[in-house]
């Protein structure tokens, strides 16, 4: 059956009005975005609150206090190290697995500044070990470190001998679908424009800037200035201190990172020593929910 005329007259006329409606109360991108609910997760670097920590207390640990993962670094009681046997490897792979908890990656104490060749060897050979050792044990990523300058050595020549070894080493982690992390670290090398120039010729895409909200973050132009001479390079992760510590802007920096939609790890590598690390640990959590809503 035909619409009569009035009916259709009725029908346009509803129907131009639910466009406008539409129209008018289209949602901006950049409103929608904002009230997206952020994807960064809360895990914990072993160093210092898990150190002593076997690997089945610290996953416990993460999961009671709500934690989501772990990056766990060399020489810590969990044991996880490349001496594990491949049975060793599969089991570390299942516990994290039937656990619910990540593990986010390794944090190594490789660094690539040394003018003995045979040291520079030997710590990207040990990178590549920890490379397959994550691989094995199903983590995300190695984080590595620039870890000062070398006495009576240009600074520029220390920079670009960093750089080519992470380009060597993200190229090798390409090949296991792992990214090398580098941490903002060390005596000059963790200036912001010293890691923005290591990252000009580090330039593999496999290979990423592990923000570690540094005292150095705040100097020059101040955090904000630092925070866009990198942010084009951030990895996966970022470690922060106890997030009420009040000599660092936790604030202004999770705006930031808020602010390009930062969508990875925010990792815990505390200073302090509390009795009851759990307890510490959730207090955290419950800190770095209240700076997710801004």
């Amino acid at each position: 059956m035909s619409m009569n005329r009035s009916s259709r007259r009725v029908f346009l006329g509803s129907a131009a009005a639910a466009a406008a409606i539409a129209t008018t109360t289209r949602v901006s991108p950049l409103v929608q975005a904002a009230a997206e609910p952020s994807r960064m997760r809360l895990g914990l670097v072993t160093y210092l609150w898990g150190q002593n920590m076997d690997l089945p207390t610290l996953i416990e640990s993460c999961q009671k206090s709500g934690l989501k993962g772990v990056e766990l670094r060399t020489e810590h009681k969990h044991g996880v190290e490349p001496t594990l046997t491949a049975n060793q490897r599969d089991e570390v792979k299942l516990r994290f697995a039937d656990s619910g908890i990540t593990l986010v990656g390794y944090g190594s104490n490789a660094e690539f500044h040394s003018t003995d060749p045979a040291k520079l060897k030997e710590n990207i050979e040990k990178t590549k070990e920890y490379i397959r050792l994550m691989h094995d044990c199903g983590g995300e990523g190695v984080k590595v470190k620039p870890n000062g300058f070398v006495k009576d050595v240009p600074n520029e020549k220390t920079i670009e001998q960093i750089g080519l070894a992470l380009n060597e080493v993200a190229a090798y982690g390409e090949g296991f679908g792992l990214p090398i992390r580098v941490e903002v670290h060390g005596k000059g090398t963790s200036e912001l424009p010293v890691i923005r120039d290591i990252f000009k010729i580090a330039n593999h895409p496999n290979v990423g800037v592990c923000w570690n909200s540094n005292a150095e973050d705040l100097k020059g132009d101040g955090l904000e200035a630092n925070f866009q001479m990198v942010k084009d390079r951030f990895g996966s992760t970022c470690h922060v201190r106890e997030l009420d510590d009040k000599d660092y802007p936790y604030a202004s920096l999770f705006k930031l990172f808020r602010a390009i939609d930062y969508d990875g790890w925010i990792l815990l590598e505390a200073r302090t020593d509390p009795s009851d690390k759990v307890a510490a640990m959730t207090a955290q959590k419950a800190l770095f929910d209240q700076l997710l809503r801004g």
